[in-house]
């Protein structure tokens, strides 16, 4: 693994800029040292490194592999009917296999008019509907990209009366974030929303699982945040509105990097916390969901990780690259309090989908020829 960065590293660093420079050193420490942890740790990692090593940076150099990742992007930027009950049906198989594994669905209250299921990022609502299955009389609020922005169609019936489906882009949720004043010459300037969300409003479970679209069309300054701003987008929304004792479902990537571990750490001061990998769907990627129990919103380290991530969400969405990443940098200081407080239990989480990924990739006949 650290050949591989030492040769991303000197990639980067060969063009002009001394400032690109410092912010990829920072990276690159940071990173190379939660990696040596894990893979001391956790050995079969390596396998996957590896693996996602060849797919990233040097190619499987297989006319299989090749259209075998070109037919997966082409079935989910190119989505007609059949594929898209095929997506709607797979994330209620998800769905379904995750409570039986997690109990993660299930809301203890008995229902009442007020909703008390969030879902950040609705469609096609396959999810959701196995929500509402396992809560009957529950009701649900959902937000959604609109399709014509390029967000996938809603499966889930619209005129369902226990959901109310707002069609906008939850990364524009400005005053939900409590932002009030956007630069007039802003490329979004107009695209932002007010709040949506009264704040006394709150949930039992928060749903978060919403990943970047291609098909997304969005003003180029926010293709290198935009991961990140829709993360940022859906949690702090979640951690706002959940009720003490509440559940969130976040889908997350790759557990070995410092972003997603360092988010594990931070939920783990104030929440218990599972994890889940689709076999039958995820095995070969690097997607897993984190199932927080029993959050505690008011307590102090919740709190002060919201207020965190409010700043990051702004400096991400109307900041400079530079005050991004010199932001990213200050974040990433803390690795040596993350693997010292929380290294083992990180370990603990991930040894399942580490083992669950390595085993799938090691069964591609096109690695085997390499």
């Amino acid at each position: 693994m650290r050949r591989l960065l030492t040769c991303m590293l000197k990639e980067t660093t060969s063009g002009p800029t001394l400032r690109s420079q410092i912010i990829f050193r920072s990276w690159y420490h940071s990173s190379a040292d939660l990696m040596s942890f894990v893979v001391k740790s956790v050995p079969m990692i390596t396998s996957v490194m590896i693996a996602e090593e060849l797919i990233m940076h040097q190619g499987w150099q297989s006319s299989e592999s090749d259209a075998y990742f070109e037919a997966q992007r082409h079935q989910a930027d190119h989505c007609d009917d059949k594929t898209a009950w095929m997506f709607y049906d797979m994330m209620k198989e998800i769905a379904k296999d995750m409570h039986h594994t997690t109990g993660g669905l299930h809301i203890e209250h008995l229902p009442h008019d007020d909703a008390r299921i969030l879902d950040c990022c609705m469609a096609p609502g396959g999810f959701l509907s196995v929500c509402l299955e396992i809560n009957p009389g529950h009701r649900a609020v959902a937000f959604t990209l609109p399709v014509d922005e390029g967000g996938h169609r809603v499966l889930l019936p619209l005129d369902d009366g226990r959901v109310k489906t707002n069609f906008l882009d939850i990364t524009m949720l400005s005053g939900d974030v409590g932002v009030t004043k956007i630069p007039f010459n802003h490329p979004d300037a107009v695209n932002f929303l007010p709040q949506q969300l009264p704040p006394e409003k709150t949930f039992d479970i928060v749903l978060c699982d919403g990943q970047v679209l291609r098909t997304h069309q969005r003003a180029s300054y926010r293709e290198r945040r935009e991961a990140r701003r829709l993360t940022l987008s859906q949690i702090i929304l979640g951690l706002e509105h959940i009720d003490p004792g509440g559940t969130m479902i976040i889908l997350l990537h790759k557990l070995e990097t410092f972003n997603t571990a360092n988010l594990l750490h931070k939920f783990s001061k104030f929440a218990s916390l599972k994890v889940y990998k689709s076999v039958k769907y995820h095995a070969k990627r690097s997607s897993f969901y984190l199932i927080a129990t029993n959050i505690q919103p008011y307590h102090v380290e919740a709190l002060s990780v919201v207020s965190a991530w409010k700043k990051l969400w702004i400096t991400a969405t109307l900041g400079t690259d530079m005050e991004y990443e010199r932001q990213l940098r200050e974040e990433e200081l803390g690795v040596y309090s993350l693997l010292n407080e929380y290294g083992p239990e990180l370990m603990r989480l991930g040894q399942e989908i580490w083992c669950t990924q390595a085993n799938a990739l090691a069964r591609m006949t096109w690695v085997h020829r390499r």
